[in-house]
């Protein structure tokens, strides 16, 4: 994590990844998940992100594989959560240029193969990094999943965790 930066100061609008985000090109984890260090610098060159008012977080535009970034989140988040989130949507990036269906509905959101692909790789960085199970349950906790749906997730990922009450949505 310590060569990646955010350029938090951006206006709304469309920019090439590393114009947001940069020092991804030797993240560990994500090499091991994209699998391919030259589909990995594809990934970096290629992709564009939108920054825009009214989008909380960051997601994968499922039409063109670009990444969407809401504009209080890019200024405000913790840059952990910020640097985790990328990790995480590089590997939608990578799944969407494979032809994989994203958002395939026929799984609940914590069970869906593409988001545990994608979860898999930030915990793996998250540990790497020295992150504890309790700071990568907060870190994965997101306000649409119920308790329910939440515990599994954690049980997925081999997340082991005391105190799961706060989560990433007490920090935003």
């Amino acid at each position: 994590m310590s060569q990646f930066t955010v350029n938090r100061d951006l206006p709304k609008g469309r920019y090439r990844l590393r114009e947001v985000f940069s020092g991804l090109e030797d993240v560990e984890p994500l090499k091991n998940c994209v699998g391919n260090s030259g589909l990995l610098e594809k990934i970096l060159d290629e992709t564009y992100v939108t920054i825009m008012s009214g989008t909380r977080y960051m997601y994968i535009n499922d039409k063109d594989g670009s990444l969407v970034v809401g504009l209080g989140y890019l200024r405000k988040a913790d840059t952990l959560y910020l640097y985790l989130d990328i990790i995480h949507e590089l590997v939608h990036v990578k799944q969407y240029l494979e032809g994989k269906e994203l958002f395939d509905e026929s799984y609940s959101y914590v069970e869906r193969p593409t988001e545990i692909e994608a979860y898999r790789c930030a915990v793996e960085e998250g540990r790497k990094i020295g992150m504890t199970d309790d700071a990568i349950a907060e870190y994965l906790y997101v306000e649409w999943i119920t308790k329910r749906e939440y515990a599994r997730l954690l049980r997925t990922l081999g997340v082991g965790a005391t105190d799961r009450k706060q989560g990433r949505s007490s920090h935003n």
